[in-house]
């Protein structure tokens, strides 16, 4: 079994994933450049996001495993869009963490997210088995809740929407230099998506919970794109803040 120590280093699917600390790594997705972490303690593993579809799910899973040579046993979903949830089904068995109401979002729009995913690219029998399979959340977090790995390892899992989404969770994982992994309220390789589901107004103050969970030398990973510094996420929110007319 490996150790935290060694992510990043093993062979089978490792050239995939950027290592950021001790026993976090993360990956950025082909397709639509969707940001899945993955985080190990001694006793499992907690995934970040999911990616797109089972396909997805299924290649997460398996590398992680390969990475760590432990089980996934826990993941956290960062918002509720396509890109980020539907390879869930993939995780069988596994304890599934979202902000509060993403339950039931999911459940009530089931054909939106199915219809989402075939008008951004996503072969529609594909889009349509990984909806028809969509594993809901099982634990709601409405404000912070922390995920014990074992090992000494431990993730908080926060409500800091809205924003992106009615429904954003961040992962803070402490250590040496804190890891944020953020969800969409960052993006890096585009600018922040502002979709029908967004809340504008609430943007800026999502940021400003997010850099106060992480602190100034935190890095803080985005749901697309390269990892940045906490200079890189206080100049989007204010470029948000001017951008929707908020303070």
């Amino acid at each position: 079994m490996q150790t935290q120590g060694d992510a990043g280093t093993a062979h089978a699917g490792g050239e995939h994933w950027e290592r950021l600390a001790p026993g976090v790594v993360r990956r950025r997705l082909p397709g639509w450049d969707a940001t899945v972490g993955a985080i190990a303690g001694a006793d499992g593993v907690l995934v970040v996001d999911t990616g797109s579809s089972l396909r997805d799910g299924v290649e997460i899973r398996r590398e992680v495993q390969e990475l760590f040579g432990l089980p996934v046993t826990h993941i956290a979903l960062t918002h509720p869009h396509f890109d980020h949830v539907l390879g869930t089904a993939a995780f069988s068995g596994v304890q599934v963490y979202a902000a509060v109401g993403t339950e039931e979002l999911l459940a009530r729009e089931r054909e939106e997210l199915r219809h989402d995913a075939v008008r951004h690219g996503m072969e529609p029998d594909t889009a349509a088995e990984a909806v028809d399979l969509l594993v809901l959340p099982h634990h709601p977090v409405s404000g912070e809740v922390t995920v014990d790995l074992g090992g000494g390892r431990r993730v908080l899992l926060a409500n800091i929407g809205p924003g992106h989404t009615a429904h954003d969770l961040a992962a803070l994982v402490a250590g040496e230099r804190e890891v944020v992994f953020c969800g969409d309220v960052v993006e890096e390789s585009g600018e922040p998506q502002a979709g029908p589901d967004a809340l504008p107004h609430a943007w800026p103050a999502a940021l400003d919970r997010l850099l106060s969970l992480g602190g100034d030398d935190a890095l803080y990973v985005p749901g697309h794109g390269a990892v940045v510094d906490a200079a890189f996420v206080r100049a989007q929110r204010d470029a948000l803040a001017e951008r929707f007319g908020v303070s």
